[in-house]
C-alpha cells in the first residue's frame, strides 16, 4: 500500500509541475523563445521538469537513499533551474557538474579501492550522459518517454538481478514521474521538460549505473537502456567534427532533429520511435546477458553499425533535399 501511494504521489506530481510551469512560466521568465536550434515555431514554458525533481527527492527522502546519491542530483537539478532563467555558460556549468559528480562517485560501493583513472572516466561518463540527455531534448516528449523508458529498464534489472529494493522503487517512481509529465508535453507541447529535467534525468541515469554495477557487465548492460542518445549524440559529434563545426554552436544535426524538421515526421513519432528501439535493445541485451559481456559488447556493436548505416542513409537523403532546393532557387 505504501509503495502505492508513493508511486501515485510520483505520477502526479511529473504532471503538476509541467501544470504549474505552464501557468507561472511567463512571470517566471521561464519561456523558451525558437532560435535557429530549435525545432518548435512558438515561444512555450519551460521548467516543466520541477514535478520530476520534486518525486525525486521525495522518493530519495522516503526510500532512504544514500544521501551522497540524491543530494548532488538534486543540487544540480536546483542549478538547472536558474540556468533555465538566465543562459550559464558550459565554463560556469561544467565545473559544478563535475563536483557533483565526484561527490556521488566517492560515496558509491564501485569507487572502493578504485584507482584516479577510474574515478576521472565514471565522472567523465556522469556529466557526458547528463549533457547527452540534455542536448537530446530538443523535439516533444523524447525526453520524457526515454526517461519513462529507460528507468523502467533499470528497475527491470534491479529485479532480475537482486539490487537493492529502494533503488528499483526509485527507478519506477521517476519512471512515473516521467509518463506523468508526458500529456503536458505531447503530441503538441504546452510546456518543456527545460534543463531542471533534462540534467536530473540524465544525471541520475549515470548515477546509477555507477551505484547499481558490481562488474564491467553491469556498467555495459546499464548503459545500453540509453543506447539511442548515446548513439546519435556521438554520431552527431562525429559529423561535426568532421565538417569542423564548433561543437559549442546551437544545431539542427541530430538525427531526431533531422526526422523531425528535414523529414517532417511528427514529433510525437519520433519519440516514440526512439522509445520503442530503446526497449527492443535494452529487452534483448537483458537476454544476452548471461551468455556473458562479450555476447552483450558483439549485441551493441551490431546495433550500432545499424544505426550509423541508418543515420548515413538519412543524412545524405537531407542533402539531396538542400541540393534540389538550392537548385531551384
Amino acid at each position: 500500500m505504501e509503495k502505492f501511494i508513493l508511486y501515485t504521489t510520483c505520477l502526479i506530481l511529473g504532471g503538476a509541475g509541467a501544470w504549474i510551469m505552464g501557468r507561472l512560466a511567463s512571470q517566471l521568465g521561464l519561456v523558451d523563445h525558437p532560435n535557429g536550434r530549435s525545432s518548435h515555431a512558438t515561444p512555450t514554458p519551460k521548467g516543466g521538469g520541477v514535478g520530476i525533481l520534486a518525486a525525486f527527492a521525495l522518493s530519495s527522502v522516503t526510500l532512504n537513499i544514500p544521501v551522497g546519491f540524491w543530494l548532488p542530483a538534486a543540487f544540480l537539478a536546483l542549478f538547472s533551474f536558474f540556468g533555465d532563467r538566465f543562459e550559464l555558460s558550459p565554463k560556469f556549468r561544467l565545473p559544478l557538474q563535475f563536483i557533483a559528480s565526484s561527490f556521488l562517485i566517492y560515496s558509491s560501493p564501485i569507487t572502493h579501492n578504485s584507482s584516479p583513472i577510474w574515478f576521472f572516466f565514471l565522472a567523465v561518463f556522469i556529466v557526458g550522459t547528463a549533457n547527452f540527455y540534455n542536448f537530446m531534448d530538443g523535439i516533444n516528449g523524447i525526453a520524457g518517454v526515454t526517461g519513462a523508458t529507460g528507468f523502467g529498464l533499470i528497475a527491470l534489472f534491479g529485479s532480475l538481478s537482486g539490487t537493492a529494493a529502494s533503488f528499483v522503487i526509485l527507478a519506477i517512481c521517476l519512471s512515473l514521474s516521467c509518463l506523468g509529465f508526458l500529456p503536458f508535453n505531447i503530441p503538441k507541447a504546452r510546456v518543456f521538460m527545460g534543463d531542471v529535467g533534462s540534467i536530473l534525468l540524465g544525471f541520475v541515469f549515470a548515477g546509477m549505473v555507477v551505484y547499481l554495477s558490481k562488474s564491467l557487465i553491469d556498467i555495459i548492460c546499464l548503459s545500453a537502456f540509453l543506447f539511442p542518445f548515446y548513439a546519435d549524440e556521438l554520431t552527431t559529434m562525429y559529423v561535426r567534427l568532421r565538417d569542423r563545426e564548433s561543437l559549442t554552436r546551437p544545431h539542427r544535426r541530430h538525427l531526431y532533429q533531422i526526422l523531425a524538421n528535414e523529414y517532417g515526421m511528427p514529433h510525437w513519432k519520433v519519440s516514440v520511435a526512439y522509445g520503442l528501439s530503446q526497449l527492443i535493445i535494452g529487452t534483448s541485451v537483458l537476454l544476452v546477458r548471461p551468455f556473458g559481456s562479450i555476447m552483450v559488447l558483439w549485441l551493441l556493436m551490431i546495433y550500432f553499425i545499424g544505426f550509423v548505416l541508418l543515420t548515413i542513409r538519412l543524412r545524405s537523403g537531407t542533402a539531396r533535399f538542400t541540393a534540389k532546393a538550392q537548385r531551384r532557387a
